[in-house]
């Protein structure tokens, strides 16, 4: 399919930026221990949405470096629900809310989604 690169790209970028808006309510700075509190939270994403969004325009583009940011892209999906699913069975109450796990099922749904584009499509042009 021509541009399911871009697409599984977009889903999977889209619920980890919704899941980060979450994460701010959910306040997942004291979870993790992020040093500087909020402010650290807020240069993680800082980095973190810079990383992904520079990605998009590599995949959409089909540059050099699409398909290593693809697959950047696709491990934060799968980071993001292996570690609250950790957290959930740890105890943790956070995220427990019915959008806040769909967005996180989601995550690893895109990303698994994209691993598939990237594994289908080697040696392929990305977009």
């Amino acid at each position: 399919m021509k541009y399911a690169m871009a697409r599984s790209y977009f889903w999977t970028m889209l619920c980890l930026i919704l899941h980060q808006i979450d994460a701010a309510y959910w306040r997942e700075w004291e979870m993790f221990y992020l040093p500087g509190g909020v402010q650290g939270f807020l240069v993680f994403n800082l980095a973190a949405i810079a990383v992904v969004l520079a990605g998009y325009r590599q995949v959409l583009l089909a540059l050099p470096r699409a398909r290593l940011y693809a697959a950047i892209c696709a491990a934060l999906g799968l980071a993001t629900f292996v570690i609250h699913a950790g957290f959930a069975l740890a105890g943790l109450e956070q995220f427990h809310l019915p959008l806040s796990m769909a967005v996180i099922v989601l995550c690893l749904g895109c990303a698994l989604w994209l691993l598939n584009e990237l594994r289908l499509h080697r040696g392929r042009p990305v977009a």
